[in-house]
């Protein structure tokens, strides 16, 4: 099994530690704030979890996850990372990031702005187009008939290849939705964002605007994820 580095260990970060620790991985949490402030989680997991700081996370991992808000992107250790395989799980919240013009025009995306901080590593996009509690919840072993499936993109097939292999072994099948500029497909507010893995009278527009639970997921299947896919708009034509 692998080690992962988790830069960045709320509620995303958590989750695919929880996972990566059921599945027989190590982990090293990091986050802003320092590693003591991370003792609860890393006893929760046991031991094979420890906390350090980014850049100690970036150096060890295997795979190294980077699940922090896009406001905080250049604060990604680029030394330690040079070469690996990074999965970015952001999405642009103008309300929370401020405003990124080049988000704005769509002339660039996200994983893009991640992969040019870190011009020597292997990004790709994935784990940002589902809740946390339905990652949690919806992991299913290899061949169980309710598996779902979570995109990846990404500009390098030997390293899509390696978060495939990680999703695999955390619960879900990896559908590739291509090169690292067609990870809009799978952003916030598009049809494959969230809404898919909701059951039957749940959405997250229910969740977000009344403070509800987003109640019980729901498996997603290769063909449900393509549709969802085609059918992205970009937000200038929304």
């Amino acid at each position: 099994m692998s080690t992962i580095g988790l830069i960045g260990s709320g509620l995303i970060g958590g989750t695919v530690a929880r996972l990566a620790v059921a599945a027989g991985h190590d982990v090293v949490l990091s986050n802003r704030r320092g590693p003591e402030t991370l003792s609860g989680l890393v006893a929760e997991l046991g031991p094979h979890a420890r906390a350090a700081t980014p850049a100690e996370a970036a150096a060890v991992g295997d795979v190294v996850v980077v699940t922090i808000p896009l406001r905080a992107y250049r604060t990604v250790p680029v030394e330690p990372l040079r070469g690996k395989v990074v999965i970015d799980t952001n999405n642009y919240y103008p309300e929370r990031d401020g405003r990124v013009p080049e988000l704005d025009a769509e002339t660039t995306t996200t994983s893009e702005l991640l992969q040019a901080h870190l011009p020597e590593s292997h990004v790709v996009k994935a784990m940002n187009n589902i809740l946390f509690a339905h990652l949690g919840e919806l992991a299913r072993p290899g061949g169980d008939a309710g598996r779902s499936v979570l995109p990846i993109a990404g500009d390098d097939a030997e390293a899509k290849r390696a978060v495939a292999a990680f999703l695999d072994s955390i619960g879900y099948d990896a559908f590739d939705a291509g090169p690292l500029a067609e990870g809009w497909r799978f952003q916030r507010d598009t049809a494959a964002y969230a809404d898919p893995y909701f059951s039957e009278g749940h959405s997250l527009a229910a969740t977000m605007g009344q403070g509800a639970e987003p109640g019980p997921g729901r498996p997603v299947t290769a063909d449900t994820m393509r549709t969802a896919l085609a059918a992205a708009k970009r937000y200038r034509d929304m």
